[in-house]
């Protein structure tokens, strides 16, 4: 496979688990809705009371879950996997003497073709080592220096 063929099955696989995260969220956004309505319907005293506070709380935490997959949506957007750079930035493809990495969205290893790629985002430590570095460019991380071999 080529850089922009991996780069590109990469992206989608990262687009698929956000899309994936983000349906999974508004479905139980939805069912936190009908259970609200149904809760209303009740008139059950302090029982009704603690039910629906505690679906409020649920429905306030799955907001938040919903805010961060919408954020790495956004992530997502300005990934420009077709353009070429020297230096490393988002949607680049490193290969140092260790690894290779995708700089997109942090989900982790990612086996393709027999190979494994490790999804980093670029504020994480790993992004923040690797940005803005060039080929031949070492860094050190976590106690090792890392050399980058090639950057697509």
């Amino acid at each position: 496979m080529t850089a922009k063929e991996i780069k590109e099955a990469l992206f989608k696989i990262c687009a698929e688990k956000v899309e994936n995260r983000y349906q999974k969220i508004k479905q139980v956004l939805e069912d936190i809705k009908e259970s609200l309505l149904e809760e209303s319907k009740s008139t059950a005293g302090d029982k009704h009371e603690t039910g629906r506070a505690m679906l409020d709380i649920e429905r306030e935490n799955t907001s938040k879950q919903l805010q961060e997959v919408e954020v790495l949506m956004s992530i997502l957007k300005k990934i420009d996997i077709n353009s070429k750079s020297d230096y490393v930035r988002l949607g680049s493809l490193v290969k140092t003497d260790k690894a290779t990495y995708f700089i997109s969205l942090s989900i982790g290893a990612v086996d393709l073709n027999k190979k494994s790629y490790l999804c980093v985002a670029l504020n994480s430590p790993m992004g923040q080592g690797l940005l803005g570095k060039k080929r031949e460019d070492t860094f050190t991380f976590n106690n090792q220096e890392y050399k980058v071999l090639l950057v697509s």
